[in-house]
């Protein structure tokens, strides 16, 4: 009797492949927290470590599509959150998680709640494009809901104040950070709608900790942003921070000083439109990906079920004792792809529009410089002719006959007297020399023989 014939004896390869499909299909997703040991990274990039608390430990791999998207630096002893499935080594027996996300315990545990609340919200439609407020171009009055002790408000005034120092200010204090301050912030966002006195309100805070921003991160914020009359701009922490107060906003702003550049005017009306545009590109774009994200968890959810790349992750966990020629192969891939992405950076920033309104600011300035030339060659031109013919004129004038010692007779009408038989005896004369006049009386008239 063979062995394959009875199905109550197995080989030890069978075992380990039934036990291994038994703990994959059955136990699925879990999440598990424990300290880090015994960590290794071989060239292939992916990690095998050791999770354990006080009391038992377990082994895990994470492979390097995975481990990417890790935010920080694993060590030996670190507290970690890890997102995985129950798995079994077959070669070695050895029972073991297969880590698909990992992050510090505090933070991950936080990270969980962000995603739950992110997709719940999003299901309802509290992201959509189509729930977005348009801004106003031109603000009133702006409403800032933030700390009145905190550096974001100083910013946010500083900018206003040098972009367009006449737009009317409203501060809506609250506190940004700890117990109570979500609801402060609701009721803050309240408060505004019922003054209804702005027509723009900046929600937010500087940087911190995922736990400093976790005010904004709260479903009752989130909510009263969403349901704001006022177009509300989110500007919580730094540019890298996201927060679901991010999402649910009308606009997202990087950071406080540049809420204050997006709701304030500029002289430049088309980089502030190059800027808005860009900035809803970006809003987009993470809900985009968001979206992207999400329906690539459901999708390799489905697909590492019925995939070989399952059975592909048990043959890398062998190739790694053995070579390391594939791992020289995908790094040059790697250093070529990372050529390429290179190239089409340089590419465009060929393309950008910034330069191309750089070369035309300066043929502008040279075309002015041209017009300035110009002027100034026909002005002197102009002086040029005028002078020539003020040295004409003068040469015809009757002044300049005098200077030269004649004079000019007129009789008592002021009609100038060429002849003697205009004047008889008696008649008053009147003499002009270079230098004056000089009146006299006729007493004696004679003609030239």
């Amino acid at each position: 009797m063979s062995l394959d014939s009875n199905p109550r004896i197995f080989t030890v390869s069978r075992l380990n492949a039934e036990v291994r499909l038994l703990l994959e299909n059955e136990m699925g997703i879990v999440w598990l927290v424990g300290e880090i040991s015994n960590l290794t990274v071989p060239v292939s990039g992916h990690w095998y470590l050791t999770l354990k608390d006080s009391q038992a430990q377990v082994k895990c791999a994470m492979f390097k599509g995975n481990n990417r998207r890790v935010t920080f630096k694993p060590q030996n002893g670190k507290q970690v959150l890890v997102k995985a499935r129950l798995s079994l080594y077959e070669p070695r027996g050895d029972y073991q998680l297969i880590i698909e996300s990992m992050q510090p315990e505090g933070d991950g545990r936080l990270q969980q709640e962000f995603d739950q609340l992110k997709m719940s919200l999003a299901a309802e439609g509290l992201f959509a494009q189509t729930a977005k407020k348009p801004l106003p171009e031109q603000p009133k009055r702006v409403g800032i809901i933030t700390s009145q002790t905190g550096a974001a408000l100083f910013d946010i005034l500083h900018v206003l104040k040098r972009r367009d120092p006449n737009l009317p200010v409203v501060i809506y204090p609250t506190m940004v950070q700890g117990s109570g301050a979500a609801i402060q912030i609701a009721q803050a966002i309240g408060r505004a709608n019922s003054r209804n006195e702005c027509d723009i309100l900046i929600v937010g805070r500087g940087g911190g900790s995922l736990e400093d921003l976790w005010c904004f991160n709260e479903e009752i914020v989130a909510r009263t942003i969403a349901a704001s009359e006022i177009p509300i701009v989110s500007a919580v922490g730094h540019e890298i921070d996201v927060t679901i107060a991010d999402f649910v906003a009308d606009v997202r702003a990087p950071t406080p000083s540049a809420a204050a550049e997006l709701v304030s005017r500029d002289l430049s009306a088309q980089l502030q439109t190059v800027a808005h545009q860009k900035r809803r590109l970006n809003s987009a774009m993470e809900r985009y990906l968001s979206h992207q994200q999400r329906s690539l968890s459901a999708y390799q959810h489905r697909i590492e079920k019925q995939h070989p790349q399952m059975q592909l992750n048990n043959q890398s966990q062998r190739l790694d004792d053995l070579n390391q020629r594939l791992m020289n192969h995908i790094q040059q891939r790697l250093q070529r792809q990372q050529y390429r992405v290179e190239n089409l950076t340089l590419r465009l920033n060929n393309l950008s529009p910034t330069k191309r309104i750089s070369q035309d600011k300066l043929h502008i300035e040279e075309l002015k410089r041209r017009l300035l030339d110009s002027m100034d060659r026909n002005l002197l031109m102009q002086r040029h002719q005028l002078a020539l013919a003020a040295e004409k004129l003068d040469t015809v004038s009757p002044l300049a006959t005098l200077m030269r010692g004649y004079s000019i007779t007129h009789n008592q009408d002021g009609k100038v007297i060429t002849s003697t038989k205009q004047v008889e005896l008696g008649d008053n004369i009147t003499t002009r020399f270079a230098d004056g006049d000089i009146t006299s009386t006729v007493t004696k008239a004679s003609e030239l023989s």
